[in-house]
């Protein structure tokens, strides 16, 4: 069965660049503040984000910067950061964002892998730069802040606005890239997700078409808060949708709780994306009761699934709307999300498909179509589907089939109404006795334990039964050092009571944190490795 979205479709225009789609009515909103530093309390209005942009773009024409070239971004947050970026784009050039955790060698292979020739970093990451970057070759270094050896991004700001930048950028939305993210590299090496203007432009219409005359989607009046990462493909769309939208979005470098909670408070933040580790501590964390987050109307949940008793928690304790996203890079991001209201959402799925999207569910082994409440792998197609992998052609064709299907790599169902619940990864599944358990679903159960702070589940090998599932837990108020067996018992106990007796956790390993992504992906590689 395939499923659509109960939304209408939207109009995705394919004649603009991103760069003018995302500000096209930034000049009609002129001295609103549409970037503000969380960490410097610095405003960039509207107008201001207009100039700015046509300064920076015109600066790197002058540097030899045109259509086609690769633009590497391996930096924090930042008001700039967003500047740079839609700099780029409206050169029809091309950015990789990078992990700025990266090491030195891993950002060299994104460097040289990218093709990218310019680079631009924070001061805190430059010694990583500096040598990932001689070591491609590039020599084109810049730096948001000042320091030797870069030049400063505020000489790029410092141009003839007016004066047209030159040659023109002939930008095709179709096929010009615009974006070039990489994957996790959780299940085996980075790859390149070729990211069109029009992939881009289509997931933003089609995120300001769902519930459309209701109050889930962003207005004007909404201030948002841009902790998550903009070099991950969740936190760059959070961006962009904002500026479209002309909201206002408050940057951080980082998470830091005390923080992000000031933060929320001091600029009465009223929507909010997270991931779950956030959701969690919001959900749990004591000092959450100290800061008055009345003006908090919206979470909005992504980037890995989120247990329904946490979600309820978060919702109930802070008076808040919570509805989870389902999405992949390779969706430009976001493919399902739940916009239900809170009297008749279940927050454990991530609903219907977003406009001009279709999915299905497809058997494992065979390929066949499922129909509803059949666990399978869920596939989606749109035209928010990426290009394909950056010079790799097979891994493409692996992932992308001749329809044009985006195979995900998810296990999920669908009921009737095409409302979706994703309950794990394919290649996460674990594999007892043959019965398929999911570490998600068992993670989403021991979260509901007073003493467990953070959970993740893994397959450990077994000669008898093949895997057996593990548990690291992160518990509250002991140190891993401290907890006796009575817990570890306690804790397999109350899992036992509320699963089948094949999901039941098998061991319990007591750790000081889980390992996760960016992006708030448990990598489990590191756990089964542990």
């Amino acid at each position: 069965m395939i499923y659509r979205s109960p939304f209408p479709d939207v109009k995705i225009p394919d004649d603009v660049s991103l760069t003018d789609f995302v500000l096209a009515d930034a000049a009609t909103r002129g001295d609103k503040p549409a970037l503000i530093n969380g960490v410097t309390d610095e405003v960039t209005s509207f107008a201001e984000v207009i100039a700015a942009v046509s300064a920076v773009a015109n600066s790197l024409a002058r540097r030899g910067f045109g259509q086609g070239d690769v633009f590497a971004f391996y930096g924090a947050n930042s008001p700039e950061y967003a500047i740079a970026f839609m700099a780029v784009g409206k050169l029809g050039g091309i950015v990789t964002t990078v992990n700025p955790l990266y090491t030195e060698r891993e950002l060299q292979h994104q460097l040289e892998n990218s093709g990218a020739s310019f680079l631009i970093t924070n001061e805190d990451f430059f010694g990583r730069a500096s040598a990932a970057a001689q070591a491609a070759g590039i020599t084109q270094l810049y730096v948001f802040g000042k320091i030797e050896g870069a030049t400063p991004f505020a000489d790029l700001l410092v141009s003839d606005q007016n004066a047209p930048v030159s040659p023109a950028a002939q930008i095709k939305p179709r096929t010009d890239l615009v974006a070039l993210p990489y994957s996790s590299g959780t299940t085996g090496l980075a790859k390149g997700v070729m990211l069109t203007h029009y992939n881009l432009i289509a997931n933003l219409q089609q995120l300001a078409g769902l519930s459309p005359g209701s109050d889930f989607v962003v207005t004007e009046d909404d201030t948002l808060i841009g902790v998550l990462p903009f070099f991950h493909i969740y936190g760059m769309i959070m961006m962009l949708f904002s500026l479209m939208r002309g909201g206002t979005l408050v940057t951080l470098p980082r998470f830091d709780l005390e923080h992000f909670l000031t933060t929320l408070e001091r600029y009465k933040v009223t929507y909010a994306h997270m991931v779950p580790p956030i959701v969690l501590l919001m959900s749990k964390h004591p000092a959450v009761d100290q800061y008055n987050l009345t003006h908090l109307r919206q979470v909005i949940c992504g980037a890995a699934p989120l247990g329904k008793d946490v979600a309820t928690n978060v919702a109930e304790r802070l008076g808040v709307r919570v509805n989870q996203a389902w999405g992949m890079t390779e969706l430009s991001p976001v493919g399902h999300m739940n916009p239900d209201p809170p009297e008749t959402i279940d927050t454990s799925s991530v609903g219907p498909c977003v406009p001009n999207a279709e999915s299905k569910i497809i058997d494992l082994d065979s390929g066949e179509m499922l129909g509803p409440n059949e666990r399978g792998e869920l596939c989606q197609r749109g035209p928010h589907v990426m290009a394909g992998y950056l010079n790799e052609p097979e891994a493409t064709e692996h992932s992308i089939d001749e329809e044009g299907w985006l195979h995900t790599g998810d296990i999920a169902y669908a009921n009737d109404a095409g409302y979706v619940w994703v309950v794990d990864r394919a290649k996460e599944l674990i594999k007892y006795k043959g019965f398929q358990v999911a570490p998600a679903e068992l993670e989403a159960v021991i979260l509901t334990h007073d003493a467990v702070a953070d959970v993740a589940v893994v397959g450990i090998q077994d000669e008898e039964a093949g895997e057996l599932p593990k548990a690291f837990v992160v518990t509250k108020d002991i140190r891993p050092e401290d907890v006796d067996d009575q817990l570890a018992a306690n804790i397999q106990s109350f899992v036992a009571e509320q699963v089948a007796h094949y999901k039941k956790i098998r061991a319990i390993e007591f750790i000081g944190s889980i390992p996760k992504s960016a992006s708030g992906k448990i990598l489990r590689r590191e756990l089964v490795e542990h």
